[in-house]
Order: C-alpha cells, then structure tokens, then sequence
C-alpha cells in the first residue's frame, strides 16, 4: 500500500506529484529545489544557500514520514553546474552523521525555476 505524504513545512508540489510515497518502511522523496515554503520562491544567495534550504525541506518531508535525515539511504543530487559539487559537498556532508547514505550526482543542462541544485532522497522509516 502507498502511503502520500505531505507537509506545510515543505514547498507545496507544484504537480502531478506528492512530496514522498511511503511504500512499507520505505520513504521515496521527490527531488527538493531551494523553495521557500513560505514565499513559494527560490532562496537567494546562489547555490549554497539553496543547498541549505533543501536540506530543511528534506528534514521536514522526512519528519512528516516518520524518519529523519540519519535514515537517508540513497541521493541522488542534480547540479545546474558540476563545478559547484565541491561547495555543494560541504554542506551535503554536515547533514549527515556517521551513517553516510550511498550517493549519485549529475550536472543538467536545466532545472525547474532557474535552481541550480536539486536533491532526491530515498529513506527508510525510523524503529
């Protein structure tokens, strides 16, 4: 059985999409942009910060599903420019505690509303 799952601390979908299923104790995130759940807006201050902003909407969607951020087994993180990765990663590795998650990075020619950075998340449900 599919669970949907949706929280007001996340940007609302903007699609024909939730913000994760839960199939069993696993938790399939949609990819987060830098939105701003409150402004409907990507955050400003270029990819760093948009970085950050994922990662509080990842939590939040996550927490919503009954997990959290040290449960993450996989990413995958789409980059408008590969050569933001090593920044990207700075910030990517104070999210996550001794249990690192198995990762997949990509540069695209494009993402939705002008973002440079977009992270999806596969987690499983905390015990």
């Amino acid at each position: 059985m599919i669970k949907k799952v949706n929280t007001d601390k996340a940007p609302k979908a903007v699609g024909p999409y939730v913000q994760a299923n839960k199939v069993g104790n696993l938790i399939f995130c949609s990819g987060q942009l830098g939105i701003d759940p409150q402004t409907g807006k990507i955050v400003e201050g270029g990819v760093l910060e948009e970085v950050k902003q994922i990662f509080k909407n990842i939590e939040a969607v996550l927490e919503e599903a009954g997990s959290s951020m040290n449960h993450i087994v996989k990413t995958l993180v789409l980059l408008s420019d590969i050569n933001d990765f090593a920044e990207v990663n700075k910030i990517y590795a104070e999210q996550f505690n001794d249990v690192l998650p198995a990762r997949s990075a990509f540069e695209v020619s494009a993402l939705p509303l002008g973002a440079k950075i977009e992270i999806e998340v596969i987690a499983v449900e905390k015990n």
